[in-house]
């Protein structure tokens, strides 16, 4: 028992001798963390992030708005059949795509039958003619006539008259009075009935002449008629459609042919109201729509348009002049058409070099503005909502609100928030911290294609 007592109190007093040590060791580092000498900190250094800038320009900004849609001849004419028969003659070159000069005959249509009809009605012309001569024979003969029996009938009134003083002596038979005036009724109904023929000469007459006239009118309608047998180009065109054959029967009112005009071809470019406004010209005035106005429309608007056709790397321009403006608002885009007109679109083809601007090529519009001077111009991607990031002239960010006048492609100008020269970031910045230091880099090639895009001299990308 006692040995085991002696046992454990000896384990016990080992266990007990791992404490001294471990008790000087932590008084070891206790003392050596106070004694230990601080370390030297080194004073904090900001950084400059690196930014591209260009200084904010003043230009006399040309605004331009871009449009598209298909082109159109100035003139559409459709050859219609005015009259009915066989075609009896085609132009050889009335095919599709064709070009024939104005005045060149196109087709021909059988006039055999329309001259017959104005011979037919001349004849009936000439025989009215007769019946007119007759008639004037008649009056001036029935006139005559007409005297001799009124002087007859005065002669054979003054005999009743002596015969009835004669029969109240008794010196003639009441059978010679009654004889006598029988003769004086006699030569009345004759005096009567040659007044009623002149009465009725005039009623003749008219209706005479009335027929006259309607044979003169029909003559007048078979020369058109026959006229209209020979069809010919109006103006210098372009085939577009042919739907008869030689010696094919055209009915009357039957579409024969379609030719496009080449003087002129016409684009009805869709642009939207916001776009339109900022290249139109402002003017106090009011505009009144008549046609003295309408022709004076591109100079009261100030657009000088242009068109332009894109074929791959192949791309072609001409000069245009504002027509008219649609009459309504596209009621699926919202836009409104601007109908542009290209002269002499074919007169201005040349072969590998520029192609005739042809019936529905699809096409780009470009409306330029007049110029507006000294205008503040920042590129798009300067743009952070209505802000612009400055560099201030500590090289610290500033974040600068600005009034937008209206935006282009790729730049947007200014009403107020920037002065002419101060540096604007244009160059992506995250983050981008107000008062961060800043190291601005010009970019000088981005100044001068934003001077080249905002002053008309480069393409609208």
């Amino acid at each position: 028992m006692k040995e085991s007592i002696k046992a454990k109190l000896k384990e016990h007093a080992k266990r007990l001798l791992i404490i001294p040590p471990l008790l000087i060791g932590a008084a070891a580092i206790v003392i050596a963390v106070k004694t230990k000498d601080k370390p030297v900190q080194a004073p904090l250094m900001e950084t400059a992030v690196k930014v591209r800038i260009i200084p904010a320009p003043s230009l006399d900004v040309v605004p331009r708005a871009l449009g598209y849609g298909t082109v159109q001849p100035g003139k559409v004419w459709q050859a219609v059949a005015e009259v009915g028969g066989k075609v009896t003659e085609i132009h050889p070159q009335l095919k599709k795509g064709a070009i024939i000069p104005a005045g060149e005959l196109l087709l021909k249509i059988d006039p055999a039958a329309y001259h017959l009809a104005a011979r037919q009605i001349e004849a009936n012309i000439r025989s009215t003619e007769a019946q007119l001569a007759e008639l004037a024979v008649k009056e001036e003969n029935t006139g005559a006539s007409l005297k001799i029996d009124e002087r007859s009938l005065t002669l054979s009134r003054k005999d009743l008259d002596r015969k009835k003083q004669l029969l109240k002596r008794k010196t003639v038979s009441q059978a010679s009075v009654d004889q006598e005036e029988r003769n004086v009724l006699s030569r009345q109904q004759s005096v009567q009935s040659l007044r009623n023929t002149l009465n009725l000469i005039p009623s003749e007459r008219q209706a005479l002449q009335a027929q006259l006239a309607l044979n003169r009118a029909q003559l007048e309608q078979a020369k058109l008629d026959l006229e209209h047998t020979v069809i010919k180009a109006p103006f210098d065109g372009r085939v577009a459609e042919i739907n008869v054959e030689l010696a094919q029967y055209a009915s009357t009112g039957k579409v024969l042919a379609v030719m496009d005009s080449i003087d002129v071809s016409e684009v009805t470019a869709q642009l939207s109201i916001d776009k339109m406004l900022n290249v139109v010209a402002r003017s106090d005035s009011g505009l009144n729509p008549t046609s003295d106005v309408m022709d004076r429309l591109p100079d009261f608007l100030g657009l000088s348009p242009v068109v332009r056709l894109h074929a791959g790397d192949f791309t072609v321009e001409w000069p245009g002049r504002l027509s008219r403006i649609s009459d309504t608002v596209d009621p699926q885009t919202r836009t409104i058409g601007v109908i542009i007109a290209v002269d002499n679109p074919y007169g201005q083809a040349r072969p590998g070099i520029r192609p005739p601007l042809a019936k529905n090529m699809y096409v780009e519009v470009e409306l330029r503005g007049r110029p507006r001077p000294a205008q503040i111009v920042v590129p798009r991607v300067a743009l952070h909502g209505r802000q612009v990031y400055v560099v201030n002239g500590e090289s610290r960010l500033e974040k600068r609100p600005v009034d937008i006048a209206f935006l282009q492609t790729n730049f947007a100008v200014l009403r107020g928030g920037l002065k002419a020269g101060e540096r604007i970031v244009i160059s992506d910045l995250i983050p981008a911290v107000g008062g961060m230091l800043v190291k601005p880099v010009e970019d000088a090639e981005a100044a001068r294609a934003l001077a080249r895009e905002a002053t008309g001299d480069s393409p609208v990308r």
